[in-house]
């Protein structure tokens, strides 16, 4: 893979360069101190692999990304952990590496970005990008920014609160600042199951079904009418 570094920091750019040397495929082409020379490059260069700092002075890493039309896969690399669930709305981060940085850690995320490249070559036989996202069968939560990690089939429901969403665990519920289309891209598509505009439902956990409403724990949920045939779909039915 043909990459570049964009970091503002010399020696986290030498310590990028060394990691990188480690592994046969990956080849630096070129790395920026900013975001602004590597715009230039990227207008008249193709790469596969983008490794980005995310605090750089005048243009972030999330600034620099925006200004992309057809960003390539993109490894996050910071000393700031409190940005990885803003990282994961965008399609072309493939991981999110907090500084200091260990091999066999950046061996994962460069394991990350090949399976990303395989998905875009053959979406017929690889797992969409959401499910690629959730392959460690777990997601974090910003909660008063501290990142909460949840594994994903220990979720049975998400609700929408207005500008919250109520998300419901075996063990705990946490309330979120952020929208159900955001939680649900970023869950198993296989698991879960949109079953009204405020609600996302694990079908696993299912435990009756009644009408227009199912039960899930203690929890009745309404099942809107254009969404239950896809819902009696996914039921193992005698």
């Amino acid at each position: 893979m043909n990459c570049i570094i964009i970091d503002d920091e010399t020696t986290a750019r030498v310590i990028m360069n060394q990691l990188c040397s480690q592994v046969d495929d990956i080849t630096i082409l070129e790395e920026f101190p900013n975001a602004i020379q590597a715009i230039k490059y990227l207008n008249q260069n193709e790469v596969d692999l983008i490794f980005l700092d995310i605090h750089m002075p005048d243009f972030t890493g999330f600034d620099f990304i925006q200004t992309l039309k057809n960003p390539p896969k993109i490894i996050l690399t910071t000393s700031d952990p409190n940005f990885a669930i803003e990282a994961f709305e965008y399609d072309c981060i493939v991981d999110y590496l907090v500084k200091p940085i260990h091999f066999a850690r950046f061996e994962k995320a460069i394991q990350k970005a090949r399976n990303a490249t395989i998905t875009n070559e053959s979406p017929s036989t690889q797992s969409t990008p959401d499910q690629e996202a959730t392959s460690d069968n777990h997601l974090y939560i910003n909660i008063d920014r501290r990142l909460i990690k949840l594994e994903i089939p220990s979720i049975y429901l998400i609700e929408a609160k207005g500008d919250y969403i109520n998300v419901k665990t075996e063990d705990k519920n946490y309330t979120v600042h952020s929208t159900l289309k955001k939680i649900e891209d970023k869950l198993p598509k296989d698991l879960f199951l949109k079953v009204h505009r405020s609600y996302v439902i694990n079908v696993k956990k299912i435990i009756d079904i009644e009408d227009n409403s199912v039960l899930i724990k203690k929890d009745v949920v309404p099942v809107s009418r254009s969404n239950r045939p896809e819902l009696m779909k996914r039921l193992n039915l005698l």
